[in-house]
């Protein structure tokens, strides 16, 4: 198993060219929050934005739209059970978050359909909190047209995936697990275990500060985020992973939890920083 250090996330991390712009940076779409879990998907949004993605829209319950702006001005919104509207944005965008806090009623299982029938085989899908359920529950009938898929499960939501118990720590059956599903596993645990193309890179960030509510949805923003932005798209992936840990390391010196709205605010200092070593 490889290790995800910090001398490798600061070689990764790209630094940004002198004309760049924000259509070179990616566009994150972050579909999910219904009516009661708005701050899930605003979570998510705001990680993506503050990890340095150019253009932002969240699709969520149109009750969520004055929270998001209020807190995040600079992001896009559309109503998610509007079809029409969804149709026309999704085309538009490099990677999909789907699924926090989107609930798992009709209304939300039809929006989960309509994404996954929109998607084109250029997207970068990230599924997780209740997309890994609806994939779950309809994975008989889905026909993903991408093959850039990452689910992103805490160890209970990985039982639902693939019938392996908590605390999943045989490697080999997770692997044999995320070459059945096809997809890159980001399996969240004490020592977050990244699956991608026949390895097992094991995060070496991270302190039980993070147990809190909230932390996964940051994650996935930080994730979509850097598959926007960088070039290699594994090492976008290894990087989201370890940036969001050592993040909280650092709050943790100094803070007894550190909430995903504080790992949010330091994002763009942190990354400077590794970026400058």
């Amino acid at each position: 198993m490889k290790q995800i250090t910090l001398e490798d996330v600061s070689n990764w991390v790209p630094v940004r060219e002198k004309d760049t712009y924000k259509n070179k940076m990616g566009h994150v779409l972050c579909v999910g929050g219904n009516e009661n879990m708005g701050g899930a998907i605003i979570l998510s949004a705001s990680a993506a934005l503050n990890a340095g993605a150019g253009l932002v829209t969240v699709a969520s319950a149109p009750e969520n739209m004055h929270a998001l702006h209020a807190r995040n001005p600079e992001a896009m919104f559309v109503n998610m059970y509007d079809v029409e509207a969804v149709k026309e944005i999704l085309p538009n965008v490099d990677v999909i978050v789907l699924g926090p806090g989107m609930g798992t009623s009709k209304q939300s299982t039809e929006v989960f359909h309509h994404i996954i029938d929109g998607l084109n085989e250029n997207q970068w899908l990230i599924l997780d909190g209740d997309g890994i359920t609806h994939y779950v529950n309809h994975k008989n009938s889905l026909d993903v047209p991408t093959d850039k898929v990452i689910f992103t499960p805490h160890p209970g939501e990985w039982k639902r995936l693939t019938d392996i118990a908590p605390p999943a720590e045989d490697l080999e059956e997770n692997k044999q697990q995320a070459y059945g599903l096809d997809a890159v596993i980001v399996l969240k645990k004490e020592r977050t275990e990244i699956y991608i193309d026949d390895e097992v890179w094991q995060n070496t960030a991270g302190n039980p500060s993070m147990a809190t509510g909230g932390m996964g949805d940051t994650l996935t923003g930080i994730l979509a985020s850097f598959l926007g932005q960088f070039q290699n798209k594994k090492q976008a992936i290894l990087s989201a992973v370890y940036v969001h840990s050592a993040v909280a390391d650092e709050l943790a010196e100094t803070h007894y939890v550190t909430l995903p709205t504080k790992i949010i605010q330091s994002l763009p200092k942190f990354i400077n920083k590794i970026t400058k070593n």
